[in-house]
């Protein structure tokens, strides 16, 4: 494609994607399912760019994407809305990430010819949320803040329990030996300390930002984002939740106070929060890359064999049936009935099941090729689902009848 063409279509793409956000803001029709529309169009359809042609920017792209969202997810998360959702949040991953894999081993194997592993496999890469889908949802939702900070923290949580999952079952493979201790101490310190230190991070970074600002660039905290991202990425622990744990910081200052944290700065530490344009900005940006992201997922399905066209629809299907229980057990019911409603619709899969996705092709399993292919189709099909019923939730009589499959939760009230 010509350089000039190049710059015209980004420019569209850009202007698009701006006029597709306000349009959700103003109908709850959701952005997303044009823009991977759009993907499609110009992929598959019109065969006017292959996902090679983004080379190794494709995998990069997604990892930036999936720093800033997480970070900027954590900038609108309090402490308190975190005590209050931590216990539904452990519980509604778990149930959902065991459910999953579940699902793909009874499927993949008994009926689409897959081994155990490699059922599993998938499994794994698809066994969180997708945090470019679901974090922008939530903001323009009339929910609780709790029940926001479920969703975002799931997202989170999951994201690291679908690679170290991934990771320990390839290494099984690699080396035929199961090593559940290995498992659960990769797990354990791969929160603990990201947590850590996106946590230092942010005190140091809200105590020296104010020492720099005569630079005037508004994309000093987005770079520092990516430098904690990659570094605890390179320390083999979760960027991901490095990120999320530095947003939440430098959200809730007060409570992360660096004479406490880091007393080697002295008492007298100066510490300020992000201003508002630069909050703006970041959710600018979430709005700009989520709009290359979703393109780029609709440029990389395949529509040439429908038989794994059909193996991601029925596998939607099961996610979503099976997700209406895991809430009716997980989620505390004292969250209105019409939160629980939205949590049971908001199993969308995305940035890490997009980049999780080649890793069994690239270490030569037999059906990784096959497990790629449904991890992006199944990207396609539970974003479209969660659209939709998003917006039948929030814009149709349809949202009376599906609630009272909740009817067990609290009343409404309020977000708080």
């Amino acid at each position: 494609m010509d350089a000039a063409v190049t710059v015209l279509f980004l420019g569209l793409l850009i202007f698009i994607g701006n006029i597709l956000s306000r349009f959700f803001t103003l109908t709850k029709i959701p952005d997303v399912l044009f823009l991977i529309a759009i993907g499609i169009i110009i992929g598959p359809f019109l065969d006017l760019v292959e996902p090679s042609a983004f080379g190794v920017v494709g995998p990069l792209f997604t990892m930036v994407t999936l720093a800033i969202i997480l970070f900027e997810g954590g900038l609108n998360i309090t402490v308190e809305h975190l005590k209050k959702a931590i216990t539904g949040t452990t519980a509604i991953t778990a149930a959902n990430f065991v459910a999953i894999i579940g699902i793909c081993i009874v499927v993949m194997h008994f009926f689409a010819g897959f081994t155990i592993m490699e059922s599993c496999m998938l499994g794994a890469i698809l066994g969180g949320t997708a945090a470019a889908v679901v974090i922008p949802f939530t903001n323009y939702l009339n929910i609780r803040h709790d029940t926001k900070a479920i969703l975002a923290l799931e997202s989170a949580i999951g994201d690291v329990l679908c690679i170290v999952i991934l990771l320990a079952l390839l290494n099984i493979v690699e080396l035929k030996e199961f090593n559940a201790g290995l498992i659960v101490g990769s797990l354990i310190s791969s929160f603990l300390i990201a947590i850590i230190i996106g946590i230092l991070a942010g005190i140091w970074w809200s105590s020296i930002y104010h020492k720099i600002a005569s630079i005037k660039s508004i994309f000093l905290t987005p770079a520092f984002v990516f430098i904690v991202f990659g570094f605890v990425n390179l320390l083999g622990f979760s960027g991901a939740i490095a990120a999320l744990a530095l947003g939440l910081t430098l959200g809730n200052l007060h409570y992360f106070k660096a004479e406490k944290f880091l007393p080697f700065l002295g008492d007298e530490v100066t510490q300020v929060e992000l201003t508002p344009i630069e909050k703006t900005f970041f959710t600018q940006l979430v709005s700009l890359l989520k709009t290359f992201f979703f393109i780029y997922i609709g440029i990389s399905i395949h529509f040439t064999n429908m038989e794994i066209i059909y193996i991601g629809a029925i596998l939607t299907a099961l996610f979503y049936l099976v997700r209406i229980v895991i809430v009716w057990f997980t989620i505390p019911r004292s969250i209105p009935a019409s939160d629980a409603a939205i949590v049971a619709v908001m199993d969308p899969k995305g940035l890490a099941a997009a980049v999780l996705a080649s890793m069994p092709l690239e270490v030569g399993i037999a059906a990784g090729q096959s497990i790629q292919d449904i991890t992006y189709i199944v990207i396609f099909f539970t974003t479209l689902v969660c659209s939709v019923m998003v917006f039948l939730l929030e814009r149709t009589a349809f949202a009376g009848v599906y609630r009272k499959l909740f009817w067990m939760f609290g009343k409404e009230t309020p977000p708080s």
